[in-house]
């Protein structure tokens, strides 16, 4: 039931009175002011913020404000890239079963070059090819000895020296199985040196062969010798003192060569046959000699200069006897690789003398042509 007041009406609900409409009108026009007050100061900013933009980069830069900018990061250098080998390298490509088959593996865990079954001898399989017929038919070669003593000197002769130049290791050589197969890469051929009488060898943690060691001992050590890399073509026997000479002490040593099918190298500035020589013809090792020890310091004309003698004594031609060849021997002396390499290069034109690797230099007797007819391949060029 209503309510009644006092003048008797009955009364609902309170109309709103002028005052409160007002009142709201006022507090949503201030809302819309406000909000274009927040979107026109943004935009006033926005200005101001650009306009100060462009007036700082106008603006000359003091030599603090310089100062404490950070400098530009130099650019990155690339490192230089390794000499990469010549893609021609001048080697038999064997079945991979075949050369596994030129390496002995002992009871003592040593890896020997031998004959393969099928008959292929390690001082073929691993040389540069040769073909006689091409070129001309005076040869002159050059066998850089005891490489590995320096590293630098090393890493030049196996990248700067032409692939004809062919290289001997010492034995106890570092990481001798890979100095050989990137010698190898750079188309080198490769050799050992034998030591023979040698103290020094002893501290590179190899015995030298002695005369005073007995037969055995001496076998033991060249076996050492021999399971120190792969890939070689024979040994090279530098300058060898006159007890080492002795046949008691080389037959056994040669035979253990030559059972291996291994090729012998001999520096010796004496002249006339050696003993070496004779036992290498009887058993039918690949042997070749030179008394041509380029840097000799006797010699007075530095390693180029005795280089040019050879090579002029070399193409001497004469209708009455055979072409020439001979070799020359050098020591991994930075100067010198970097002279032998200019003199090279200075030959490319020649008519008159083939300069070939080392393999192109051995004597194969009766004896040892026998042995290589076992393997017809062999004889091919």
């Amino acid at each position: 039931m209503a309510r009644t007041g006092r003048s008797g009406d009955v009364t609902a609900k309170r109309r709103p009175t002028h005052r409160g409409l007002v009142a709201a009108y006022l507090f949503v026009f201030a809302l819309i002011a406000g909000s274009a007050g927040v979107v026109f100061g943004y935009l006033l900013d926005g200005e101001a913020t650009r306009a100060m933009d462009s007036a700082v980069a106008a603006s000359p830069v003091s030599p603090a404000s310089a100062a404490a900018v950070p400098p530009e990061p130099a650019p990155i250098q690339a490192l230089p890239l390794p000499v990469r080998p010549a893609p021609s390298l001048g080697f038999r490509k064997l079945p991979p079963e075949e050369s596994a088959g030129m390496i002995e593996i002992t009871t003592d865990g040593l890896r020997l070059p031998r004959i393969s079954p099928s008959g292929w001898m390690p001082w073929i399989a691993n040389a540069r090819r040769f073909d006689p017929s091409v070129g001309a038919p005076a040869r002159l070669g050059l066998l850089m000895i005891n490489v590995g003593l320096k590293e630098p000197a090393m890493r030049k002769a196996i990248e700067e020296l032409p692939p004809e130049v062919s290289l001997a290791f010492l034995p106890g050589t570092p990481d001798l199985p890979r100095w050989l197969q990137q010698a190898r890469a750079f188309g080198h051929e490769t050799y050992l040196m034998l030591p023979m009488d040698d103290p020094a060898v002893g501290e590179r943690g190899l015995r030298p062969i002695e005369a005073a060691a007995d037969a055995a001992e001496n076998l033991k050590r060249l076996r050492t010798i021999l399971a120190r890399g792969e890939g070689y073509v024979g040994l090279v026997v530098a300058a060898p003192g006159r007890p080492a000479l002795a046949e008691a002490v080389l037959r056994p040593l040669l035979k253990e060569i030559a059972d291996r099918g291994l090729a012998l190298i001999e520096i010796s500035p004496m002249p006339g046959p050696a003993s070496i020589q004779r036992l290498t013809e009887e058993l039918g090792v690949g042997y070749a000699r030179s008394t041509d020890v380029l840097d000799y310091k006797l010699a007075g004309e530095g390693v180029v200069g005795n280089l040019d003698r050879l090579a002029a004594w070399v193409a001497e031609a004469a209708p009455d006897r055979a072409p020439r060849h001979a070799f020359g021997v050098a020591q991994p002396d930075e100067e010198a690789i970097t002279a032998l390499r200019g003199w090279y290069k200075g030959q490319e034109a020649r008519k008159d003398v083939s300069m070939v690797p080392i393999i192109g230099h051995f004597e194969c007797r009766d004896a040892c042509m026998n042995r290589m007819r076992t393997q017809p391949a062999q004889l091919r060029p």
